[in-house]
């Protein structure tokens, strides 16, 4: 699959994009996107007020990139660190199974044992 990295013609300038499959990937770190309920995500137990606005910020800043793409027509997935720290090889494939098919919006985390596919 050819792809291109961090298009800043694009809002949020995403991490991947494959324009024949018009997919725009994001590789959300689940600290510093605030994955909630996430066991990689602890917020921090000095300066919270600060983690606190910054993380909110990163995530409301994601939305809108995420939007953003969708209204220009693109298909957005996002792959957290969970997903692939937890479970590699199924989110790969996931992500491959998913790039061909037709979802609009993709959201793989793990689950703990699983890996968690929302799509729409």
């Amino acid at each position: 699959m050819r792809f291109r990295i961090h298009r800043r013609d694009l809002p949020g300038r995403p991490d991947l994009t494959l324009p024949k499959w018009n997919a725009a990937i994001f590789i959300h770190g689940c600290f510093w996107h605030g994955h909630e309920q996430c066991r990689y995500f602890r917020l921090p137990a000095t300066r919270t007020d600060f983690w606190k606005t910054k993380i909110s910020g990163n995530a409301v800043r994601d939305a809108r990139a995420e939007d953003g793409l969708r209204n220009l027509g693109w298909r957005v997935l996002v792959v957290w660190e969970c997903a692939m720290r937890d479970h590699t090889t199924a989110t790969l494939e996931t992500l491959f199974e998913q790039i061909r098919g037709g979802a609009t919006y993709v959201d793989l985390a793990s689950g703990g044992d699983h890996l968690e596919v929302r799509a729409e």
